[in-house]
């Protein structure tokens, strides 16, 4: 593939519900490139985006797929990212590295749940927006209806620049406003606009004007004089209000039969910001806040946006050159790492197929293959320079399993086999949690870790069973109790002996043992003082109550007897441990268990539902906020309520309700509750 020069580049992620057709419409603009010799269809699996297994199987995108088009003498880099939910780490991944989001809607079903969450997210990265009103040759397809839906759910000047030719089995082409123009059929043949849609044209075509002429000063004097402005200042104007975010230009068509998808590549071409006129790009630079001009010149400063762990060909790697070039068997520097990476084979990916190029300017989108320590999020600069580019920000995991390998193989390969995952997944996390026993795998949703579990087996060969995970609850004591236990034991030969007496107290959470020597007059050897103390933290491990970890406890070892010859270091630790126990048992044990922040966000008309539902969960309600039709409910809840919200969640809300959380602290067990804790703890212990 040819190098193109930053100006005729255009990085683009196509965003939207579900089933909305974005991989279609990525196909299409593929096809039209004349890079394929044929359209490929989801329900085949013989999409170019669509190559993973797990996708081809669901029918549906689970990763963000680089597809490369060439077009009109630019290359526009288009990232077709998932629309399920569970997915948005790969929109937030592909956005990070787009100037311009386009939004696919259906037709038919026009505004839905994933419309909303890419709305949101291009929000929140404050990207200029497109609209793509796709299959309007569905029955019922109605692009008014759609455009009207836009216009009261979101704000935004929502300007039509590519009108359709009829609806549902009558779609025949589109009208593009700007020139006047209409374009039939899958080649996109000019012709003349038909005569009952030139009232339309005129309306579209004087919203484009007036949208134009408000967004610079001279332009909206000069339309408000009466004057007529010039083609030439009317486009200027419209791309001006699409940078700012002012103007989000609607488009339609048809991507499984390919009506409007070379008007629309023109469109994007015309409209959305080229790298160049989206710098600077912001930056750490030698520790302080700076920015990168988008440079092909300069300093070479590339982020890593997505990684592809491939069992067969090793771990592939994709990045965006924000500034300075990268050329094929170069070394650059992982400022994240402090390491030296060497380039090697650079190459562009077309779904799954490696396109090779051997340079890449700034604002290109390529990969490489086979680096040593490079994930998800770092940075690669020239050695000598010192550039850290912002990562991408994702949510924090929502879901969790309790994951077992089957056999002592998987067992062995189960670490370095997750590690990969996560690697490739920045939403997924997992840990070994020695509290509970457990080794959890968290993700955003139930089907994010069905698929993550079915990878662990297709890609890596390990198969584990899931399980709902216990809560890592802590023990602990309320008040102050004092416990003296003797150890001794005559077995012929040398005995054991030693006799402890301790006071335990509540101390602070935040640490596990305040351990204290109040033994006078040599009752005690003082050289005991660490064996006590070792029994002590035997029982802290693994629990007094439910065999979990205790915490914030306060022992003083004030009294105890020794013999000169029977007492040892073992008799001691036994005697520490026993003593500890009998206090612990006195001292009103209690359980504390892990409290999150919450906060919710759905629409309006379900907020009594989720008030409601967080009260049965025992959460604590900390306000309530409206914006844009979308309330927002701040709650601390126990960890315990919340193991699967995910599920509850998009059930009471028809999917679209959000949510995230974040630990805050420990607090202890309502005492009706404490019983149930022991006694599951001791039916496990049974069935072991």
């Amino acid at each position: 593939m040819k190098v193109y020069s930053s100006d005729k580049i255009r990085n683009i992620a196509l965003m939207g519900h579900s089933g909305s057709g974005k991989t279609i419409l990525a196909e299409a603009m593929i096809h039209a490139t004349g890079a394929t010799n044929r359209m490929g269809r989801v329900e085949d699996g013989s999409t170019i985006s669509d190559w993973d297994d797990e996708e081809i199987k669901r029918s549906q995108s689970i990763n963000t797929s680089l597809i490369p088009c060439e077009w009109s003498g630019h290359k526009i880099n288009v990232l077709d990212t998932p629309g399920f939910p569970d997915f948005i780490g790969d929109v937030i991944s592909a956005l990070r590295v787009s100037e311009a989001g386009v939004v696919v809607l259906d037709a038919v079903s026009g505004i839905e749940v994933g419309t909303e969450l890419a709305w949101q997210q291009l929000l929140n990265e404050n990207k200029p927006r497109f609209i793509f009103v796709n299959k309007m040759d569905r029955d019922n397809a109605n692009f008014q209806r759609v455009l009207d839906a836009l216009n009261n759910t979101f704000e935004g000047n929502f300007v039509p620049v590519l009108l359709p030719v009829g609806a549902e089995g009558d779609f025949k082409g589109v009208v593009s406003v700007i020139e006047g123009k209409a374009y039939m059929g899958p080649e996109g043949k000019p012709g003349e606009v038909p005569a009952d849609m030139q009232d339309a044209l005129e309306e579209a075509n004087l919203a484009i004007v007036e949208a134009a002429a408000e967004s610079d000063d001279d332009l909206l004097m000069k339309y408000l004089e009466g004057e007529e402005l010039t083609p030439e200042e009317v486009f200027n104007g419209l791309k001006s209000a699409v940078l700012s975010g002012e103007v989000i230009p609607v488009m339609s068509g048809a991507a499984a039969r390919e009506i409007g998808i070379r008007t629309a590549m023109d469109l994007i071409l015309s409209l959305a910001p080229s790298p160049v006129e989206a710098a600077p790009y912001p930056a750490i630079i030698d520790g302080e806040e700076g920015e990168l001009p988008g440079d092909p010149n300069g300093v070479t400063a590339a982020l890593v946006f997505k990684t592809i762990a491939d069992p067969y060909v090793g771990r592939i790697t994709l990045f965006r050159v924000f500034n300075g070039s990268v050329k094929t068997d170069s070394r650059l520097y992982n400022v994240n790492k402090d390491s030296e990476e060497r380039m090697g084979h650079i190459f562009t990916l077309m779904g799954k197929e490696q396109v090779k190029v051997d340079l890449v300017p700034a604002g290109d989108i390529a990969a490489a293959a086979k680096l040593n320590v490079t994930a998800t999020g770092d940075t690669l600069v020239e050695k000598g320079s010192n550039i850290l580019i912002p990562p991408p920000k994702f949510p924090n995991p929502l879901y969790a399993v309790a994951i077992k390998p089957v056999s002592q193989a998987d067992s062995a390969k189960i670490s370095s086999a997750l590690n990969r995952l996560v690697e490739e997944d920045p939403t997924l996390r997992w840990y070994n949690d020695t509290s509970i026993h457990q080794m959890v795998l968290m993700g955003m949703g139930d089907v994010h870790i069905t698929i993550a579990v079915n990878r662990l087996k297709s890609k890596f060969g390990v198969n584990v069973t899931t399980d709902m995970p216990k809560v890592p609850y802590r023990e602990t004591v309320s008040r102050t109790a004092t416990a003296a236990y003797r150890h001794k034991k005559q077995t012929g030969g040398a005995g054991q002996f030693a006799e402890v007496h301790m006071r335990v107290e509540p101390g602070d959470q935040d640490t596990d043992l305040e351990y204290t020597w109040e033994v006078f007059g040599g009752a005690i050897s003082s050289t005991f003082m660490p064996s006590i103390e070792k029994g002590i933290r035997q029982v802290m491990k693994g629990g007094v109550l439910a065999g979990y970890p205790v915490v914030g406890v306060k022992v003083a070892v004030y009294d105890g007897k020794e013999h000169p010859v029977d007492s040892k270091d073992i008799a001691f630790q036994i005697a520490g441990r026993e003593a500890f126990k009998k206090a612990f048992q006195e001292a009103g044990p209690i359980f504390l268990e892990p409290i999150y922040k919450v906060e919710v966000i759905v629409p309006e008309e379900y907020m009594g539902d989720i008030l409601g539902d967080l009260n049965t969960r025992r959460a604590r309600v900390l306000g309530m906020d409206n914006v844009r039709g979308k309330s927002i409910i701040t709650a601390e809840a126990p960890y315990a309520e919340l193991l699967r919200y995910a599920n509850d969640l998009r059930s009471i809300t028809q999917g679209r309700g959000i949510y995230n959380i974040e630990f805050l602290r420990y607090e202890p067990v309502p005492q009706h509750l404490s019983q149930g804790i022991i006694d599951e703890a001791k039916r496990e212990k049974e069935e072991e």
